[in-house]
């Protein structure tokens, strides 16, 4: 990773950083600052226009008993992305040389052309649906009295340790009743692993410098 020199630039990024509300992420879980807790789920999706009226109906159905299964809120978040289609054309590009007759390398290049034009006259869009999952820890009474009392470092510590495996355990069960949830409605959703949540997290912080979406394996 690099790291800028100048002074200015690391004040910078410091002032920024008092921005993200991410304290850090662990075993595929979002922390926040304020000791609250995230699980992303990514999500596929559905040609919902291309249903006949009795599925879209079943579809909705679905959906409607899913949200009324939930006794938490979940935020649903749809990432646009405009699509990097450099690396197709290239690998068409090579492809193009390869061909044995001269029509089909003239077809292929046709084709680059009418793929490259229709590119710059219109935004391809790729879109990527999450779901967040919140929990937020109840109270503990140590926490409750601070002013009262309090609790050693390694104390501390242990208690941090065991509230967040505890916490994490609460999350999956949410993660799961999710996801299952939506498969009641045709939805597969996969939960994010900590390098995918880094990934989007600074897709997000950092929009346009990474174009590729994240996808749901099959």
């Amino acid at each position: 990773m690099f790291v800028p020199q100048n002074n200015m630039a690391t004040k910078i990024a410091s002032a920024t950083q008092q921005f993200v509300p991410v304290k850090e992420i662990r075993n595929g879980t979002i922390i926040l600052k304020d000791g609250s807790y995230r699980g992303v789920v990514i999500c596929s999706s559905i040609n919902f226009g291309l249903k006949s009226a009795d599925e879209q109906h079943a579809i909705t159905l679905g959906f409607q008993n899913f949200l009324n299964t939930l006794d938490f809120s979940i935020q649903i978040v749809v990432n646009s992305r405009k699509m990097d289609l450099r690396p197709y054309l290239a690998l068409l590009a090579e492809k193009a040389s390869e061909q044995k007759t001269e029509l089909m390398r003239i077809q292929l290049r046709e084709y680059i052309e009418f793929v490259r034009s229709f590119a710059d006259q219109a935004n391809i869009m790729t879109k990527s649906f999450y779901i967040i999952v919140p929990y937020a820890p109840h109270v503990s009474v140590s926490s409750a009295t601070g002013f009262l009392r309090r609790e050693s470092d390694s104390a501390k510590s242990a208690a941090a340790q065991t509230s967040f495996e505890e916490s994490r355990a609460q999350l999956e069960q949410r993660l799961s009743l999710v996801i299952g949830g939506l498969a009641g409605t045709g939805v597969r959703a996969v939960p994010l692993g900590t390098e995918e949540i880094i990934e989007l997290l600074y897709r997000s912080f950092n929009p346009g410098e990474l174009e590729n979406p994240i996808r749901l394996d099959n």
